[in-house]
């Protein structure tokens, strides 16, 4: 491009760009070319992902460290337990906060995929589950103490946070509160549980110990945007002393009649309130699941890649993003059609709300049948407002003829449908864009075919998100799947949701199984062997093709390929 300077009495200079500062005057068609020439500044946003089940993080291009929170599961309060007369007089003592760890400049891999796991809480009388990020693993909270734990140990167990300890009131004595920050890290995760003292001894909470029956404080954490307190400890039941409270940060306060113990919260990592010495009331609540939040800086717009189902944050200052959502492709038919593509929908400028959380929902591929049943459909993609429906499975041969065999199944594009005999029978192909969207997601499945003389079968191909799946009306052989469409959403030209080949028999005059559309389609089998069908490709919604017959041999169809999500955020 031309260069543009700036002005000056002695000299001029030359305007510059890069994707982190400009400089002097450009025209407005000027910095478009700069920024197709990806030498423009684009303004930094801050991601934040909320995990709260355990699911599968791929870092982002660009992204190459991050900020964590990473919060277990808290354990369960301890059960208490009193009989008449009075040989047995526990109260159970306060659940464990999970263990809470945090951390910044956290080194990432772009492109690797991480396994995010959130710990469950505890029920009762039992440690929370560990939740893990990379090499960071935070541990369950301690159980509180009960006289139901194995050995009849009334101390509060170890963990993330200590259990607090039952209380005897036939000794007038109370077991130990459990250690926290158990296995050691530093900064530490969590803190002990108290003894039982005419309460059920309090769970440790990740900002302070327990005193006496309450549960011991949350920390505070700021990585979502707001301040928001986690794995406070769970209040001991009440036994002779004041009613007990849950620490802050989702701790559960424990049993004081009549009202029975209260739960950690959900994704606090809270621990559970233990149990009081009377019958209807004496049972341990359950401790709070985890959570994993993660926080990252990236270049806008940003892109991401959804090839799992996962939740997601709209950054701060967003407000409209553009999209691709791939549905999962159907699974082929047994000496069947090929699957239809899952559902195919792009569009520009959907409407975001900045610090939402938004469940991305990326659909499972179809399985191929190996019986004569139709193969499955592949199961929806969804983002906000936008479905995309999962391909119809390929239609399978059946004797005698049966409908809901032989004919492809509907979806976001059809699957091809299968000869059937008694009688001989050309089965359709299923309906694409089933339900209707505007633009369309996909289309039909292509028909099956017979000819007597010489005898050809001919199985139906799967529609593509652009075209139809093809139907074979001479010569035999399997109908080829229907192309699929590029998308270049991602950063690069792509092409997703191709159909699947339909399958072919060795008594045709051409033996050789339709191709998979582009798009990830899979390729029908053949009628001489090896005749496997091939699946859809992964992460494609791309159909599986429909399985061939090699007399006297019938084979399975090919599974569907997954689908996939792509955000960009304007």
């Amino acid at each position: 491009m031309s260069l543009r300077y700036k002005g000056s009495i002695l000299s001029a200079t030359a305007a510059t760009s890069s994707t982190s500062a400009a400089s002097g005057s450009w025209t407005l068609q000027q910095q478009f070319q700069a920024i197709a020439a990806s030498a423009w500044p684009f303004p930094t946003v801050t991601i934040v992902q909320r995990f709260t089940s355990s699911e599968t993080w791929t870092a982002p291009t660009g992204v190459t460290s991050v900020n964590y929170l990473v919060v277990a599961g808290g354990g369960g309060g301890g059960s208490g337990q009193f009989s008449v007369p009075l040989t047995l007089d526990y109260t159970g003592g306060g659940g464990g906060a999970g263990g809470f760890r945090t951390g910044s400049g956290f080194s990432v891999t772009a492109g690797t995929d991480y396994t995010v796991t959130v710990g469950a809480g505890g029920a009762a009388n039992n440690l929370g589950s560990s939740s893990v990020f990379s090499t960071i693993t935070s541990a369950g909270g301690g159980g509180g103490g009960s006289p139901y734990n194995p050995g009849s140990a009334i101390n509060g167990s170890n963990g993330g946070s200590g259990g607090g300890g039952a209380y005897d009131g036939t000794s007038a004595s109370g077991g130990s509160g459990g250690i926290g920050n158990t296995p050691s890290v530093t900064p530490a995760q969590g803190r002990d549980g108290a003894t039982g003292s005419s309460n059920g001894g309090g769970g440790g909470g990740a900002g302070a110990g327990a005193t006496s029956g309450n549960g011991g404080a949350g920390t505070a954490s700021t990585i979502s945007g707001s301040s928001v307190t986690y794995a406070g400890g769970g209040g001991g039941g009440q036994g002779y002393g004041l009613a007990t409270t849950g620490g802050s940060g989702g701790g559960g306060a424990g049993a004081t009649a009549p009202s029975a113990a209260v739960a950690g919260t959900a994704n606090t990592g809270g621990g559970g309130g233990g149990g009081d010495n009377g019958g209807s009331n004496s049972a341990g609540a359950a401790g709070g699941s985890g959570i994993v939040i993660l926080s990252y800086s990236m270049t806008s717009p940003a892109t991401f890649t959804f090839t799992s189902s996962k939740s997601w944050v709209a950054p701060v200052g967003a407000t409209s993003v553009d999209y691709l959502v791939v549905a999962g492709g159907g699974g082929g038919g047994y000496l069947g059609g090929g699957g239809g593509a899952g559902g195919f929908r792009t569009g520009t400028g959907l409407s975001v709300t900045a610090g939402t959380n938004y469940t991305i929902t990326v659909g499972a591929g179809g399985n191929g049948a190996s019986t004569a049943a139709r193969g499955s459909s592949g199961s929806n993609s969804v983002f906000s407002t936008i479905t995309s429906t999962g391909g119809g499975g390929g239609g399978s041969y059946s004797l005698p003829y049966s409908a809901s065999v032989s004919q492809g199944g509907s979806g976001g594009s059809g699957g091809g449908g299968a000869f059937a005999e008694t009688p001989n029978t050309a089965a359709t192909g299923g309906a694409g864009n089933t339900p209707a969207t505007t633009p369309s997601q996909g289309n039909s499945g292509g028909t099956s075919a017979y000819i007597a003389s010489p005898a050809t079968y001919n199985q139906g191909g799967g529609g593509g998100a652009s075209a139809v799946g093809a139907t074979v009306s001479s010569g035999g052989g399997g109908g080829n799947g229907g192309d699929g469409t590029a998308s270049t959403l991602s950063g690069t030209s792509v092409t997703y949701a191709g159909g699947g080949g339909g399958g072919a028999n060795s008594s045709s005059t051409t033996k050789t199984g339709g191709s998979g559309g582009a798009g990830g389609g899979g390729a029908g089998g053949n009628g001489t062997s090896p005749s496997s069908a091939t699946s859809g490709t992964a992460n494609t919604g791309g159909g599986g093709g429909g399985g061939g017959r090699v007399a006297p041999t019938l084979y399975a169809g090919g599974a569907g390929g997954s689908g996939i999500v792509i955000i960009k955020v304007n």
